[in-house]
């Protein structure tokens, strides 16, 4: 077997190859960046289709949380508004209840419910609402079951609602899509968009690492003496002639 020669010419040969496809993931970051920062920063926060929703909750009497049933182990309570509904949401040891604040009834975040905290969001007409068993790659911010309202507006847009708490999560359009896409190849994340912290970035990093070292090598072994003779010539002081 022919032995590797770690000469000028081979670290030449693989310089040039690595800088090629370095070259082209450079392209992608100065693409991918100059395109994030002209997007609209507002539409691209994913909540320029949504409108505040405040609503005080009302008057009256609400159910004695004693009368609730025992034998599980609570871990606090906390009194908030579904919608424009008053509920209780009990946090347990096996997850989260909803109980309404006034009838005491257990509420279930279905499709309706879900529709209702959305439109509050967004005064678009709703398009489609479907249900979400896991987070897709707009709402991988958050976790558990969650509803997905999208609205017939010019983004696009579409609402994100938990199927346990019935809180709104998030709000996502076309801008944030397009901007996430461009994310993505700007930290090379291709499968879960959010870490700049992974094997193949590190990997890059190490590359553009050893191109510039080779890069420094073959600078050096590029040139000799012989390249520089111009400058000799140039500066060197001219002998003055003498006359007999």
């Amino acid at each position: 077997m022919k032995a590797i020669r770690l000469t000028p010419l081979f670290f030449r040969r693989i310089h040039k190859w690595v800088g090629l496809v370095l070259g082209l993931q450079f392209v992608l970051w100065t693409l991918s960046g100059s395109i994030m920062a002209l997007l609209d920063k507002e539409k691209v926060g994913g909540h320029s289709a949504a409108a505040p929703h405040v609503h005080p909750l009302p008057n009256g009497d609400y159910f004695d949380l004693a009368g609730l049933q025992r034998g599980e182990t609570v871990l606090g309570v906390v009194l908030r508004d579904v919608g424009d509904r008053p509920v209780y949401e009990i946090n347990t040891g096996t997850g989260v209840r909803l109980i309404d604040a006034t009838s005491g009834e257990r509420i279930a975040i279905d499709k309706a419910l879900a529709r209702h905290v959305a439109v509050l969001m967004n005064e678009k007409p709703v398009r489609e609402v479907s249900w979400l068993a896991r987070a897709n790659l707009e709402s991988r911010d958050y976790d558990g079951a969650m509803w997905r309202v999208d609205f017939d507006d010019a983004e696009n847009s579409s609402a994100y609602i938990s199927a346990e708490t019935g809180r709104f999560l998030v709000m996502r359009g076309d801008t944030w899509r397009t901007w996430d896409f461009f994310w993505m190849l700007h930290n090379m994340d291709y499968v879960n968009r959010k870490s700049f912290n992974h094997p193949l970035i590190i990997f890059v990093a190490f590359g553009v690492l050893w191109l510039s070292g080779t890069g420094v090598y073959l600078l050096f072994k590029s040139f000799g003496r012989a390249d520089f003779r111009w400058l000799r010539r140039r500066f060197k002081p001219a002998v003055p002639s003498v006359t007999a």
